[in-house]
């Protein structure tokens, strides 16, 4: 098969009609109706047939999309591939952030970045830490900032600052605390978002199992600023990092660090044989800095 009969099969077995296919792929229904045909003949297979007027996918075309769909995905990361590296250049940067960075932290520094670069334009995306290596290989991204990145042979690490666990909770919930709060204090509380994906989620895991703190766990997710949100509205106090701590008090609602305190590192990743541009370079640093200010702005 080739890439335009993969393509045509794909399209009119996730869309279920000829003319939704067509639409998807901007041609007209004849034209699919075409490479169809001729793809069934040239398999000597039956991909679909009439049933009560609807099209309806064989066992064949079943089993033929669990091979045409890993491919179909391979070809379309080749293609966008293809497109960024046309558009590759020191004057656009390419950026991703863990989201708990995008609330904030990265808006700040790009806007920081552009009042003395002008001439720099940015594409940015928030990804989780699973992500990383893919966003970099396929060329979605030029740099990506997160939370002890997990290693990769292929990709290097810039650190930028440290970051710590904090908990997030609403006043009423805690009226003597202190300037910081021990561990201890989870144990046997109802707690939202303690199973955050990625190596923070899975330091703060540790921890907990090292102080034997039993937490029981009401509300789970794999994003920080969801926990926080959660918080807002009194769903039960939640762990996240300081940065998304810092971007979602409110008259209501305030943070603590732990004591001991739980730190992360803050690094900048790439691949080894693609390093940053010259404005991305620069752009690094600007975010370095944001980072630095932020906290002791909110101390």
């Amino acid at each position: 098969m080739r890439f335009r009969q993969i393509e045509v099969f794909y399209a009119v077995y996730t869309t279920g009609s000829i003319s939704a296919a067509a639409r998807s792929l901007h041609v007209s229904q004849p034209s699919v109706s075409k490479v169809l045909h001729h793809t069934q003949s040239q398999l000597g297979l039956t991909l679909f047939t009439l049933v009560r007027g609807r099209l309806v996918a064989t066992d064949e075309a079943h089993a033929l999309f669990l091979e045409v769909a890993e491919i179909f995905k391979r070809l379309t990361s080749l293609q966008k591939t293809v497109s960024n590296i046309k558009n590759l250049g020191g004057s656009h940067i390419r950026l991703a952030v863990v989201p708990s960075l995008g609330l904030h932290v990265a808006p700040m520094a790009i806007m920081r970045f552009r009042r003395e670069h002008p001439e720099v334009t940015f594409d940015v995306q928030t990804l989780h830490h699973d992500n990383l290596f893919e966003a970099l290989y396929e060329r979605t991204c030029d740099i990506a900032v997160a939370y002890d990145p997990p290693a990769h042979p292929r990709m290097q690490r810039r650190e930028l600052d440290t970051g710590e666990l904090m908990l997030l909770f609403q006043k009423g919930s805690l009226p003597d605390v202190g300037a910081s709060v021990p561990l201890r204090l989870l144990d046997g509380q109802d707690m939202v978002g303690l199973t955050t994906s990625g190596p923070v989620g899975d330091l703060f895991a540790a921890e907990v199992q090292r102080h034997n703190v039993s937490i029981r766990e009401v509300v789970s997710n794999q994003t920080f600023y969801i926990a926080a949100a959660l918080t807002r509205c009194g769903a039960g106090m939640a762990v996240v990092d300081e940065f998304t701590a810092r971007a979602s008090i409110d008259e209501a609602t305030a943070f603590r660090p732990f004591d001991p305190a739980i730190r992360f590192k803050v690094e900048c990743v790439y691949l080894e044989d693609r390093p940053p541009s010259k404005a991305a370079d620069v752009f690094v640093a600007t975010l370095a800095s944001t980072l630095r200010e932020m906290r002791v702005a909110t101390e």
